[in-house]
């Protein structure tokens, strides 16, 4: 697998199919890839925590795709690959003599992942695309933050990795698809088409019935009661009633349990505020490890308000090991566990490896490849 993308759905890809086996190839230019230079770095190496994480398992090779030798060596490469990643934008994989219909056409059982703001076609296809774009565009930073505050864009690379998981998705379908036709194909992956996905049936709800939701703080305009509370020692508590039996066991611990106004979501609904005050008054009265401790003695859906170091001091993850430290960088293990064929994390994020210049003397590149990880 080729993984010629950078900053960060398609990089993020490509580290979801390295952590089950797949031997990914970074290819970047001798500049470096700008992932290296994103955010905090790793003092022992200089790169970021970002290359660190999203680069791991893979095999940097630095190559100038605008050099014949170095078209060459990636055309070599290609050849010998079953997956091409690439998010540069539209038209730029073309001008650089390696149009996908062309290797697709060549390399029969190639399947090319194309990542993008907005797709491959579409009147903004030529435009740049960035998460926050999508985010944007999309409708969700329109619902997200108070009422009476501005539209709130995600703290994180939301899209970004949201994105990469549909296009492992995307490639382990193509590639599932290819055992039957032994032919590749060319996948469309864009960020906007991505967030249109986390945005449910509010789409379906504005064309059949007109609804259009606000903000709404950390509330859902379905499922009544939904948000963060506030103890009396200042932490805070999140809770949710999305299912009709955990609403009325939350209701009877706060003193609304005799309400038969208030036993169906719509009724609940109907009598929001009244609800999410009860709870306040309740959370006021008791420190956050009391709230924990009554609300999951009578089974409701609750759970403390991290922050990140309090995330990483749970026991939870830490017997999951659901963080793993890796060559001496704390990141996400692998996104999903398989009883026969589990994942693995063998390196962080590693410099360009020497193997590009075996390479540039004639050798099979994945043979040079393979002999440079046998050495490490």
């Amino acid at each position: 697998m080729i993984d010629m993308s950078t900053i960060l759905a398609g990089p993020g890809a490509a580290r979801h199919l390295a952590d089950f086996g797949a031997t990914v190839v970074k290819v970047e230019s001798p500049a470096g890839d700008d992932v290296r230079r994103l955010g905090w770095r790793d003092h022992s190496t200089g790169d970021s925590l970002f290359w660190r994480i999203v680069g791991r398992n893979k095999h940097p090779v630095c190559l100038d795709l605008k050099t014949v030798a170095g078209r060459e060596v990636f055309e070599r490469l290609i050849s010998g690959a079953d997956v091409l990643i690439e998010n540069l934008r539209p038209g730029k994989l073309e001008s650089l003599g390696f149009d996908p219909k062309e290797l697709t056409s060549r390399h029969r059982s190639l399947v090319v992942l194309r990542v993008s703001g907005f797709g491959q076609d579409g009147p903004y296809r030529d435009q740049p695309g960035f998460a926050t774009l999508a985010e944007a565009m999309s409708g969700l930073a329109s619902i997200s933050g108070e009422p009476d505050a501005p539209p709130l864009l995600p703290p994180v690379a939301l899209t970004d990795e949201t994105t990469g998981l549909a296009g492992a998705f995307a490639v382990m379908v193509a590639l599932y698809e290819r055992e039957r036709s032994g032919r590749g194909q060319i996948i469309d992956v864009s960020l906007l088409d991505t967030m249109l996905q986390l945005l449910g049936a509010l789409p379906a709800a504005w064309v059949s019935s007109g609804f259009l939701q606000g903000r709404m703080g950390s509330s859902l305009p379905y499922s009544v009661p939904r948000g963060t509370f506030q103890c009396a020692d200042g932490e805070w508590i999140a809770l949710s009633a999305s299912s009709n039996s955990v609403a009325l066991r939350l209701l009877e611990v706060v003193g609304l349990g005799d309400r038969l106004d208030l036993a169906d979501f719509d009724g609940r609904v109907a009598h929001r505020d009244e609800i999410d005050a009860a709870i306040r008054d309740w959370t006021s009265e008791r420190s956050q490890v009391s709230a924990l401790a009554d609300l999951r003695a009578a089974d409701c859906a609750v759970a403390p308000v991290y922050s990140v170091d309090q995330m990483c001091a749970d026991p939870h993850i830490t017997e999951r090991g659901s963080l793993r430290i890796v060559d001496g960088v704390t990141m996400p293990a692998p996104v999903a566990r398989l009883s026969r064929t589990p994942a693995s994390i063998d390196w962080a994020g590693r410099e360009p490896d020497a193997c590009g210049e075996v390479i540039r003397e004639g050798d099979d590149p994945w043979d040079a490849i393979e002999r440079r990880a046998r050495l490490t």
